[in-house]
């Protein structure tokens, strides 16, 4: 059975990611979050004080961007890699609301999608990865095998994030978390350069109301029905 490239795009809190790593880790794939590695450099924008609810530098980001180094390191006991900022850990810190309130700015640089693209393009290089982001299946990989694009209510997302930040401890009120939402949904689709539109040849899975055993088993479906279609 050949390796492919498995594209899975969508708007936030759509559970990209957590479908992504179940289908990476059932494969024996590699997964790449590219949602992380964006936010990755808004906490480094945010770290430097060149982001806030008053300004955003855009010129400071884009000509210190050379000093962001992002990885991944897999965490056996937890299961799935997690996030490097210039070898420290970022894991837990890149999702809190507020990276979330800034990401999409951040991501919306062209100068940033255009470094973090050829980064991920390079990762799935050899295939046998699955990646989720908001431009894989458009941009990244606009010869994936299997393209999917993940959509939900906006409240239905809302609920969920609130459920995980609270989980975490996080201090959040469901009002503020549900804006958020909103906002990012209007700035990832309107963005100038690769805005969040579904691809021609992706898959729409509307997992408003499925369990994530549900998602998980359709798009293992999709995946299997692939494979077989390139024998």
């Amino acid at each position: 059975m050949q390796n492919i490239t498995i594209a899975i795009d969508g708007f936030s809190s759509t559970g990209k990611s957590t479908v992504a790593k179940q289908l990476a880790k059932h494969l024996g794939y590699i997964y790449v979050d590219s949602g992380a590695m964006y936010r990755a450099v808004t906490l480094f924008t945010m770290q430097n004080g060149w982001i806030n609810k008053d300004q955003f530098d855009v010129v400071a980001l884009v000509s210190n961007l050379s000093k962001v180094n992002i990885s991944f390191t897999f965490n056996k006991d937890l299961g799935f890699a997690e996030v490097y900022l210039n070898g420290v850990n970022i894991e837990k810190e890149i999702r809190t609301l507020e990276v979330s309130s800034y990401v999409s700015k951040v991501a919306a640089i062209p100068e940033v999608r255009y470094q973090l693209v050829k980064q991920q393009q390079q990762m799935g290089k050899d295939k046998g990865v699955v990646m989720d982001g908001r431009d894989i299946g458009t941009v990244v990989f606009p010869k994936a095998a299997l393209k999917l694009f993940m959509i939900a209510s906006a409240d239905k997302r809302a609920i969920r994030r609130f459920d995980e930040l609270i989980g975490r401890g996080d201090d959040v009120k469901y009002e503020d978390v549900l804006r958020n939402v909103q906002e990012r949904d209007y700035i990832d689709s309107h963005r100038e350069d690769s805005p969040l539109v579904k691809a021609e040849d992706a898959i729409e899975i509307d997992n408003s109301d499925l369990t994530l055993e549900e998602q998980f088993s359709k798009v293992l479906e999709l995946t299997q029905l692939t494979f077989k279609d390139l024998e």
